[in-house]
């Protein structure tokens, strides 16, 4: 299980990533990231003019249900897959 430390430094070493990983990763990084530190997504789901916004809700949705924990460890190791 990752520690409150390796989420943080995990969640800096994404600021340095050698190369862009593409939306989808980029998606995926954002969505566990909230889910680990807010937990389940809320709100509104945003109107097809906000199209990133509704990207953004539509992946957090997608992990609703994650434990917190979970999250974290699923977070780590998609950086460390990354090459971070």
């Amino acid at each position: 299980m990752a520690t409150e430390d390796e989420f943080h430094a995990a969640a800096e070493d994404v600021k340095a990533l050698p190369s862009d990983p593409g939306n989808d990763t980029k998606l995926q990084l954002y969505a566990l990231y909230k889910q680990a530190t807010e937990g389940d997504v809320q709100g509104k789901r945003p109107g097809f003019t906000n199209p990133v916004g509704r990207a953004k809700y539509d992946a957090w949705a997608a992990v609703q249900g994650t434990g917190s924990d979970d999250a974290r460890d699923q977070y780590v190791a998609l950086v460390r897959s990354l090459g971070a």
